[in-house]
């Protein structure tokens, strides 16, 4: 058992067990970014099959992930980890072996429903095994650990493409998952699940279909064209089975999610204070990596290794954003942070082709510092909000809004980009050959196959319109991240501290808990 006051003796090795497992599953939302080329080449894949290949982990694994809250509540914490975390590592290992994109689809499907398992129940078990008083401590360690896993994957990605074939890239999870079960095995407590009452199964159906529809309208979105049929219906489809699931929760009698936490200020505020600082960290990943990689020809390792500067900035404020947050406040802390990541991006909206990397890293380092200073007190004041026995929905709900905002950015980005991309190159070339206005990649290909000098002048103005075309992109994430900042002013508040050294956000309400 552990003691309120002072919590589990074990729960330092055991935060160090669940920032293993965060890891692994935070690095594969990025690490496959540097295996695409070599993917295509060696399943013969599509464009569409890349997509999809990349899309199919996020679309199970943002749809499971209130399902995998409420079976992880149910059955216990543990379970749901060990249970995950194998799923996980097995879709790997078969991954690696896989012969055909359709097969390679179908099992990054699997790795993003093991995940969907794991990332809930690490914060769960932080809620459990921590005392209040050292709770925000804990869950900064949590944040940086999720936040240095995104941007470790681009350069383990790179780090094993020089040296073996894209089937590294899903074998190493193999020691890694292992690795992390005989920590959680070790370390780990198991805190009895909540088994009362029926399962809710029409809850967990009606989140997870409906999940799914808007994160793959949002992905599919800029394919086929926002306001065409497939994706109006398929929005409208999104919104009618979410809403049958709201109204489901709401009169359900042992309900999956309590859809009145929403009600509470601090957990609906600090949810899109989250999903507006994904949209903007992966909107801004997005542009930048193909920056660094076609405008700048760095190799798959040498530009992972370009965010380094935001990693390190991160780690450093992320790690002692507790401290911050007892000094200013939770609301300035991520009013901050947000405007941080605003002054950051508004620095990257600024580069050249030519721009020198030490001016990039600058701009970087500040996106990062600013991401520190809100990943972990916006997820503390969602889960001290509410009461310890709805930590892992608080847990889910967050991981929900992150990935929604996350591949929400990458398609606003994307699209943005993508029409300012197509308009420059015509204006600086007129008569550019058609694939070349595509995207930047089909531009470098079409210039290998030309003569040196109209090669070479496709080359330029490509790599001029894309930079100019990604100012477009980051002053959108600028926009967005400062509109948050600004909402976090306003509507988040301080009340008296609930502990030594802890902000207090408001408490939910009788009704809720």
């Amino acid at each position: 058992m552990t003691d309120p006051d002072s919590g589990h003796p074990r729960r330092w090795a055991a935060l160090a067990a669940l920032c293993s497992s965060l890891v692994v599953v935070t690095i594969d939302n990025t690490v496959l970014n540097t295996a695409l080329p070599a993917l295509a080449t060696a399943l013969r894949a599509s464009t569409a099959d890349l997509q999809w290949i990349n899309n199919a982990y996020t679309l199970v694994f943002a749809a499971m992930l209130i399902t995998a809250g409420g079976l992880g509540a149910r059955f216990g914490q543990r379970r749901a980890l060990i249970g995950g975390l194998t799923v996980f590592a097995l879709g790997s290992a078969v991954a690696a072996c896989a012969d055909s994109a359709g097969q390679l689809i179908a099992l990054r499907a699997v790795m993003g429903l093991g995940a969907a398992f794991v990332m809930p129940a690490t914060l769960s078990t932080i809620v459990s095994l921590f005392p209040e008083r050292e709770r925000p401590r804990a869950i900064a360690i949590w944040s940086a650990t999720a936040g240095l896993g995104i941007v470790i994957g681009p350069i383990a990605g790179g780090l094993l493409l020089d040296h073996f074939s894209w089937s590294s890239v899903f074998w190493i999870n193999v020691p890694l998952v292992a690795a992390a079960l005989v920590a959680t095995v070790a370390v780990i407590p198991a805190f009895p699940g909540r088994r009362a009452g029926r399962l809710d199964l029409a809850g967990l159906l009606l989140s997870a279909a409906g999940l799914a529809a808007l994160v793959d309208v949002i992905v599919r979105g800029p394919e086929r064209g926002w306001l065409s049929t497939g994706s109006l219906v398929e929005a409208a489809a999104a919104v009618l089975l979410l809403a049958s699931f709201a109204g489901w929760e709401l009169r359900a009698g042992q309900p999956m999610v309590d859809i009145r936490v929403f009600a509470v200020r601090a957990v609906s505020v600090a949810g899109g204070v989250l999903a507006v600082t994904f949209f903007a960290l992966f909107g801004l990943l997005f542009v930048f990596t193909q920056y660094l990689q076609l405008v700048h020809g760095y190799s798959p390792l040498k530009a992972g290794l370009g965010a380094l500067p935001f990693a390190l900035a991160m780690a450093a404020t992320a790690a002692t954003s507790d401290r911050s947050t007892a000094r200013i406040g939770t609301r300035r802390a991520i009013a901050a942070g947000l405007a941080l990541m605003a002054l950051g991006l508004s620095g990257v909206s600024l580069v050249r082709v030519g721009t020198p990397f030490a001016l990039l890293a600058v701009a970087m380092a500040v996106v990062g510092a600013g991401m520190g200073l809100i990943m972990a007190p916006a997820s503390a004041a969602a889960v001290a909000a509410l009461p310890r026995e709805k930590a892992p929905m608080a847990g889910a709900l967050n991981s929900v809004v992150r990935e929604l905002g996350g591949v929400l950015g990458i398609a606003v980005v994307g699209t943005v980009v993508s029409a300012a991309y197509r308009s420059n190159l015509h204006t600086d070339l007129p008569g550019a050959p058609a694939p070349a206005d595509a995207d930047l990649p089909s531009a470098h290909l079409v210039a290998a196959h030309l003569p040196p000098g109209p090669g070479a002048r496709l080359v330029e103005a490509a790599d001029q319109a894309f930079t100019t075309a990604m100012h477009s992109g980051t002053w959108v994430c600028a926009a967005i991240a400062l509109a948050g900042s600004a909402a976090a002013l306003v509507l988040l508040k301080d009340p008296s501290p609930a502990g030594a050294g802890t902000p207090g956000p408001e408490r939910a309400p009788a009704g809720v808990a």
